[in-house]
């Protein structure tokens, strides 16, 4: 009988491959880079809308400078008519 082997501690054998600390550094990279894209898309839909509501209160000055022009012209002409 092999009475030595008995006293010796039992150490597993070590796995091929990655070691934990380089799965760790994907997994964190990993996460990094899912929280970036995330945040990208998050601000980008918020700036689409500053930017469509911007354009969209452009648009409306746009369309109360056309009313009050018209109704200048309009009562200018009335004006003009009455002469």
């Amino acid at each position: 009988m092999d009475e030595g082997r008995k006293d010796e501690p039992f150490e597993p054998a070590p796995l091929p491959g990655r070691s934990r600390g380089s799965l760790i550094i994907f997994l964190l990279v990993a996460m990094a880079l899912l929280l970036a894209i995330g945040f990208f898309y998050m601000t980008k839909d918020r700036d689409d809308r500053r930017a469509d509501a911007l354009t969209e209160a452009a648009g409306s000055l746009d369309s109360a400078a056309h009313i009050v022009g018209n109704a200048a012209r309009s009562a200018a002409d009335t004006l003009r008519n009455h002469d």
